[in-house]
C-alpha cells in the first residue's frame, strides 16, 4: 500500500497528491485594525522593544470541565520552563497579567470581525459566548486565552466547487517569542491582547498549491474591509494536514503564504514516509506490544572519548545515558522529510521536552557524519547488552534532563510502530518542519464566568451587512472591462478605496484609468517617499474626485493635494484655490518666460522645461502640465 516514493516538490502532480490522500485545511489569524485591545483599553498597535519591567512565571494544567487534563498542558508542564514577560507599561495592564478583570468585548472589533464573516458568506450566532482556552507555552500570561466563536456555516467558491468556512472566532492575541533557551523563556507583550479572527476551513484542499490559493482568496477578503492590519505577523495560518491512513498535523504560524506548498508538501512527506516505517518495523516484527528498549548511564564508559559534545559534556560534571532501541538498526537514518531524517524526530522531542536545546543534542551509533569511533561504539554497545539489530542513541545533561529525554526518546521511537502521532509543529525556514508540542484536545477549553453572553442582535448584522464591500473578485471582472491598467487590479480590487473608485467613476465620471492610477500607483509612490498613506482617508479622496468632476481642480494637482493631505488631514478641499484662468496662466508664462532669456543656456533646448519647471511650481495645483505644455509649442510656432 505504502510503496509509492515521493517525488522531488517540482515533480509531484495532482495525481500522486490523490495517489496519498492529501487533504489540508487552514486555521487562519488576522489581526484587526482597532484603536484598543480586545477586553482591555490598552492601546493596540503599539510595537516596542523597550520595557520598564519583566515577570516571572511557572505554568501549571488546569483540570477542564470533564475534570481531565489536557495532553498538550501536561507535556508543556513537563518542560518547566521559567517564563518571563517584558512589560512596557504604555501598552499592558493589570488585565493581561490576571489581576483584574476583562473589560466588556471591544464593540469596534465585533464589529469588524462580524463583517469578515458576512463576506464569507457565514451565519452570525444569535448570541455568542466567550470561552477560556488554556496555553501553558507561556504565549499568554494568565494561561489561557479568551475566545468565542461567532459566526459558522460559511463558505467561498473555489475552481469548481466551493470551500466550507467551519467557523470564525473572535480572540486576543498572544506574545511575540524573544528567546526559548534551556529551560528559560523569554515573551515580549507589546502583541498581547490585540483583537484578531480565526478562520476556520474544512479539509477540502487537495493539493499544497490549492491550500496557498485558498489562505490567499480569505486573506483578500479580509483585506478588502481596510480594516486589518498588514504586516510581517498581523496574519499568520495554521495548516493541518493528512494522507491516507495518517492523522491530523498542525503547522503553526506559517508567516507567509508562499511558504505554504513547500512547507504541505514536506509534511505530506513526512507523514507518508512515517507509514512506510511502521511496515518496516512490522516486517520485522516490532509492534506497540512488542517493542523494547532500556537506558543505561554510561558516564564513565565514554569519560575519554574524543566526540566534542560528549567530552565537554563530562568535563562539566555532566551525564550521558544510552538509549537501546531493539530492532531499530538504521532506521534513524529513515528519510521523512527533504533531507531529514526519523533522528531529527527524536531530537525534537528532547529539544522541546527535556529542553536540551544547545545542537547536537543527540547521537546515535548509526550516524553517518561526525560521531564516536567505531571502538567506542563497540565498547558502550558490549556495555548495555545491545545485539547487531539494535540502534543506540546517546543524550548528555544534567540527571534531571537527560532522564526525561531517555523517557522522550523510548516514547517517540515506539510511537513509530504506531505510524504518525498528532502533533502541533513549527514551520521552519528551509520549507520542513519540526515538533512544537501535541495536538491540543477540547480537554483545554471551558466557560468564561467573568464575562457574560454577547447578544449579537439582528438589527446589528443588518445594518454592518447594509455597507460590506463587494467581494474582490466581482471587482476584478468589472475592472477587466474597464480596461484599467493590469497591475492596478488585484490591488484596488482589495483596496479600502475599491468603493472610492466605483463612486468616483460612476458618480463623478472620473477616468477609470485615472483613478485606478491615483488609488494604488499614486499611494505605492507615496509610501516609498515616507508618507503615511494610511492617513489619506476614503472621503478625503472621495472629495478631491469630485472637486475634479466640478472642475474645481485639475488631474496634474492630485498627487501633489494627496501630499498635503496626508500633512493635514482636516485639509478643505473646497477651500482650495481655483484652477489658474487662461488668462492668469498667460501672465506667468510670460514672467516665466523673460526670467529664463535672462539666464546663460548651453543648449537652448532646456529653455522649455525651464519656462514649464517656473510655471508649474508657481500654479501647482491650479493648472495641468499638458495646457503649460500646448500654449509653449503655440508660442514656439508663433516665433514667440
Amino acid at each position: 500500500m505504502y510503496d509509492f516514493v515521493f517525488k522531488p516538490f517540482e515533480e509531484m502532480t495532482d495525481e500522486d497528491y490523490a495517489r496519498v490522500g492529501f487533504m489540508s485545511g487552514l486555521e487562519i489569524h488576522q489581526q484587526l485594525f482597532t484603536e484598543k485591545k480586545l477586553f482591555c483599553r490598552c492601546p493596540a498597535g503599539m510595537y516596542s522593544t523597550k520595557y520598564d519591567a519583566e515577570i516571572l512565571r511557572h505554568m501549571r494544567p488546569t483540570l477542564s470541565e470533564l475534570g481531565e487534563y489536557d495532553g498538550t498542558a501536561l507535556m508543556e508542564f513537563k518542560t518547566k520552563k521559567n517564563i518571563l514577560y517584558r512589560i512596557n507599561r504604555k501598552t499592558v495592564c493589570t488585565y493581561e497579567m490576571d489581576d483584574t478583570p476583562p473589560f466588556l468585548i471591544n464593540d469596534q472589533a465585533l464589529d469588524i470581525a462580524i463583517e469578515i464573516g458576512l463576506l464569507l458568506d457565514c451565519k452570525i450566532v444569535n448570541e455568542m459566548h466567550i470561552i477560556r482556552k488554556q496555553y501553558l507555552d507561556g504565549s499568554i500570561p494568565t494561561g489561557f486565552q479568551r475566545t468565542a466563536i461567532f459566526a459558522v456555516d460559511g463558505k467561498i467558491p473555489y475552481k469548481d466547487r466551493e470551500i466550507e468556512i467551519i467557523q470564525l472566532s473572535i480572540e486576543e492575541d498572544s506574545c511575540r517569542e524573544i528567546s526559548d533557551v534551556g529551560h528559560n523563556r523569554i515573551y515580549n507583550t507589546d502583541r498581547l491582547g490585540m483583537p484578531l479572527i480565526e478562520t476556520v476551513t474544512g479539509p477540502d484542499m487537495k493539493t499544497p498549491q490549492e491550500v496557498a490559493d485558498v489562505a490567499s482568496i480569505c486573506a483578500k477578503l479580509s483585506r478588502s474591509t481596510g480594516k486589518v492590519r498588514r504586516g510581517i505577523g498581523a496574519a499568520r495560518e495554521d495548516v493541518n494536514v493528512s494522507v491516507k491512513g495518517g492523522t491530523r498535523v498542525e503547522i503553526k504560524g506559517v508567516p507567509q503564504i508562499t511558504q505554504i506548498p513547500i512547507l504541505t508538501y514536506n509534511e505530506a512527506m513526512r507523514q507518508w514516509n512515517l507509514l512506510r516505517l511502521r511496515e518496516e518495523l512490522k516486517k520485522r516484527g516490532i509492534t506497540e506490544q512488542t517493542f523494547e528498549a532500556n537506558t543505561h548511564d554510561i558516564t564513565r564508559v565514554v569519560k575519554k572519548t574524543h566526540y566534542q559534545p560528549i567530552s565537554q559534556a563530562v568535563s562539566s560534571g555532566l551525564v550521558v545515558k544510552s538509549v537501546v532501541l531493539k530492532g531499530f538498526k538504521k532506521l534513524l537514518n529513515w528519510r521523512t522529510q527533504t533531507d531529514t531524517f526519523f533522528s531529527r524526530e527524536i531530537s525534537d522531542r528532547v529539544r522541546v521536552i527535556a529542553c536540551l536545546t544547545s545542537l547536537p543534542n543527540i547521537v546515535h551509533s548509526d550516524s553517518k557524519g561526525d560521531s564516536l569511533s567505531s571502538a567506542e561504539w563497540k565498547k558502550i554497545k558490549k556495555y548495555v547488552d545491545a545485539g547487531e539489530n539494535d540502534t543506540v542513541v546517546l543524550v548528555w545533561g544534567n540527571e534531571a534532563d537527560t532522564t526525561m529525554a531517555a523517557n522522550e526518546i523510548e516514547i517517540r521511537a515506539k510511537e513509530a510502530t504506531i505510524g504518525v502521532p498528532s502533533e502541533t509543529r513549527q514551520a521552519l525556514h528551509d520549507g520542513t518542519n519540526g515538533f512544537e508540542r501535541i495536538l491540543p484536545g477540547p480537554s483545554r477549553m471551558y466557560p468564561d464566568t467573568d464575562l457574560p453572553p454577547e447578544e449579537l442582535t439582528r438589527e446589528r448584522v443588518t445594518n454592518i451587512n447594509s455597507d460590506i464591500p463587494e467581494k474582490f473578485w466581482v471587482n476584478e471582472e468589472w475592472y477587466k472591462e474597464l480596461r484599467i491598467p493590469i497591475d492596478t487590479i488585484e490591488p484596488l480590487s482589495i483596496s479600502r478605496f475599491a468603493k472610492t473608485f466605483k463612486t468616483a467613476v460612476t458618480d463623478y465620471k472620473i477616468n477609470p484609468v485615472f483613478a485606478a492610477v491615483a488609488l494604488t500607483q499614486f499611494i505605492k509612490r507615496l509610501k516609498k517617499q515616507g508618507f503615511d498613506t494610511e492617513k489619506l482617508s476614503a472621503d478625503k479622496m472621495l472629495e478631491l474626485f469630485k472637486a475634479l468632476s466640478e472642475q474645481k481642480t485639475v488631474k496634474d494637482s492630485v498627487y501633489y493635494l494627496m501630499q498635503k493631505i496626508i500633512l493635514n488631514p482636516n485639509l478643505e478641499i473646497k477651500h482650495l484655490p481655483p484652477p489658474a484662468t487662461d488668462e492668469e496662466l498667460k501672465a506667468v508664462l510670460s514672467q516665466a518666460e523673460m526670467e529664463v532669456t535672462k539666464i546663460s543656456l548651453i543648449e537652448n533646448t532646456n529653455k522649455s522645461k525651464l519656462v514649464t519647471g517656473k510655471v508649474m511650481n508657481q500654479l501647482r495645483s491650479r493648472i495641468d502640465g499638458n495646457d503649460v505644455s500646448k500654449l509653449i509649442k503655440e508660442n514656439v510656432a508663433e516665433g514667440v
